[in-house]
């Protein structure tokens, strides 16, 4: 989420990768850039940082350097069902990692709350998930599910249940508090919250997100906050396997939120 978020994971995620040896990350870039979508610029910076490969949501491609991106770079995964005809980039991809093995990253938007009419996540899903199943070609299988509903949210990982190795919500800049191994074995958390300033609205200095919720009126733009961020996520381990999720614990560094991990830093 802005200046202060790319800042921080620039900062924590090479830490993170070594201390945690972790093979393969995913980072969701959907506010990166100024809290609006994510340029390319942006984009670079946090896959030199350590990202494997980005996620968007349904800000993919306000920062018009993202349209030409997202067809170039192989790493961004931008939403199955963000648009009625083909957009630009890929909703999904096979990518390698350590030790020869294969993950599927994917991406739904939801449609509960949500500004526009996006076509229905779960059968957008539903052909991914059974042309790549676990254990078999691929090693594990990761679906962001970027929606503001938290049932949907839920919904959408009983659906991919024993199909998925990991849903994890984004969209909402809150982490919740219910990471856990659903029982067909998929990790799930509702929503991974944000790499961000926590003393703000969502990421956003509070000034004039509170004149509008007091008033009804707005006086200015929105900017993100700039104080020091929160690096939010989920850390997951899976079986090869089976491509169940063996272990699930949340992720908070830094900033004002309570530390959360495999282990310390």
């Amino acid at each position: 989420m802005g200046r202060s978020g790319r800042a921080a994971v620039a900062d924590v995620l090479p830490k993170m990768r070594a201390a945690w040896r972790l093979d393969f990350v995913v980072v969701n870039g959907e506010n990166a850039t100024s809290g609006m979508g994510l340029s390319a610029e942006h984009a670079k910076g946090l896959l030199d940082a350590g990202a494997d490969c980005i996620t968007l949501g349904d800000h993919a491609f306000d920062q018009k350097s993202m349209l030409a991106f997202a067809e170039a770079d192989p790493r961004i995964i931008r939403p199955l069902n963000f648009a009625k005809t083909a957009a630009p980039g890929r909703g999904f991809r096979v990518f390698d990692a350590p030790g020869g093995r294969k993950i599927v990253v994917a991406q739904v938007l939801g449609q509960v709350f949500m500004k526009r009419p996006f076509d229905d996540p779960f059968s957008a899903i539903d052909p991914v998930l059974r042309s790549h199943p676990r254990g078999g070609q691929v090693q594990a299988v990761l679906v962001d599910v970027h929606c503001e509903a938290t049932s949907e949210k839920m919904a959408m990982g009983h659906w991919c249940d024993g199909r998925a190795s990991i849903v994890v919500g984004t969209h909402t800049h809150v982490p919740t508090a219910d990471a856990q191994i659903l029982p067909a074995g998929t990790a799930y958390q509702s929503d991974a919250g944000m790499c961000g300033d926590y003393d703000s609205v969502i990421g956003m200095a509070k000034d004039e997100p509170l004149r509008r919720f007091i008033t009804g009126l707005s006086k200015g733009r929105f900017e993100p906050a700039m104080g020091a961020a929160t690096v939010s996520g989920l850390y997951v381990e899976t079986d090869d396997r089976t491509g169940n999720a063996l272990r699930v614990e949340m992720v908070r560094h830094g900033g004002r939120l309570a530390p959360a991990g495999p282990a310390p830093l």
